[in-house]
């Protein structure tokens, strides 16, 4: 039997169920796929009109395999995994108090450095196989990334204000010109990424709502399934997805997972994408310009093999998706006063 780590079902009419040691998803008479349970990691519902059995749903929760579910455009709307998961407090009770504090803008700045470093690592890893071929744009994407850089130094700075230094600077009090510094490096980023992706994709910046270029319909979806990473992931590390910092908080909005997520959209998800286009692969989409489901699992599983790719983490080599459980244990340690510190992820390229 195939061993199966990240279970896609993405057919309209399927049925998720259990059956011995192993989840088994079918069609009407039809065998779509069988998973052991043993292997599997998560369960990614990505089509209208799926069903699940209930023993299928209390297997996986007891064996802490999540089970993810995207709409077609990539937006997350349910996760199940173990209630018991959420019912670590300590950390909790630590992660609210640290809002009003300078640690909550201390985190914030070490979020929001790590986001800046991956997207300026990604454009010199793109640079440096255009050298020799396009030494024009490899000196703008240099350039690019040294400016991206030049607004971690603006977030730094914030360390050196009396007020931070006296510990009373929050977020509240700083928030719009983070959003402003992050706002003027997106711009630069997303600029670059124009200059690298072949015309025939149409991308002339990042959108994200109602977008219908290929690109930005691919990175969406991209992000969403992320996300779900992301959310597991904090959960297991006892925080609470919905308490975040520099995101603001709202009824239903994950602040904490946006906060988080942004350290590695670089990392995970633009890298695919665009290595994706500049292998000139086919991004299809249907007449209403929402990508097919054959392009969406080609895309849900070039993601899902990314995260199983190994990286450097503090001197040894480890996958991406344990990477990201590692840094939100140590974002929770952080919250918690164990580490002096959050440092983010820095991908090297």
């Amino acid at each position: 039997m195939t061993i199966i780590q990240h279970l896609i079902v993405d057919q309209f009419g399927a049925f998720i169920g259990k059956h011995s040691e192993r989840i088994l998803v079918t069609k009407g008479d039809q065998k779509i796929a069988q998973a052991p349970l043993i292997h599997l990691e998560s369960i990614l519902v990505a089509a209208q009109g799926v069903s699940l059995s209930a023993d299928a749903i209390r297997e996986c929760t007891e064996r802490g395999i999540p089970i993810f579910f995207v709409s077609g455009s990539g937006s997350p709307y349910a996760s199940l995994y173990s209630a018991g998961l959420t019912g670590t407090i300590a950390t909790r009770r630590a992660q609210l108090r640290a809002y009003d504090t300078t640690l909550g803008l201390d985190l914030v700045l070490s979020l929001a450095a790590g986001k800046l470093t991956n997207q300026a690592n990604l454009l010199k890893y793109i640079a440096k196989y255009r050298k020799e071929t396009q030494p024009d744009l490899y000196e703008e994407l240099r350039r690019t990334a040294l400016e991206i850089e030049d607004h971690i130094n603006e977030l730094t700075s914030y360390r050196c204000l009396p007020e931070f230094r006296e510990g009373s600077l929050t977020v509240e009090t700083v928030r719009d010109q983070l959003l402003g510094i992050e706002g003027r490096a997106a711009e630069r980023y997303w600029s670059a990424v124009v200059q690298v992706l072949p015309e025939k994709y149409g991308f002339r910046g990042r959108l994200r709502r109602g977008a219908a270029d290929p690109v930005n319909s691919a990175l969406n979806y991209g992000y969403g399934i992320l996300y779900g990473q992301i959310e597991r992931c904090l959960v297991l590390a006892g925080l609470d997805p919905y308490a975040g910092f520099l995101h603001t908080d709202r009824p239903g909005k994950p602040s904490l997972t946006l906060d988080f997520i942004e350290e590695f959209r670089a990392v995970i998800v633009d890298r695919v994408v665009f290595g994706m286009a500049n292998r000139s692969i086919p991004f299809e989409q249907d007449q209403d310009f929402r990508l097919t489901q054959p392009f969406r699992r080609q895309l849900a599983e070039a993601i899902l093999n990314r995260l199983e790719s190994p990286a450097e983490y503090e001197g040894k080599r480890h996958l991406l998706r344990n990477i990201i459980q590692m840094q939100a244990r140590r974002l929770a340690a952080c919250l918690r006063g164990e580490r002096d510190d959050y440092v983010p992820f820095a991908m090297p390229w």
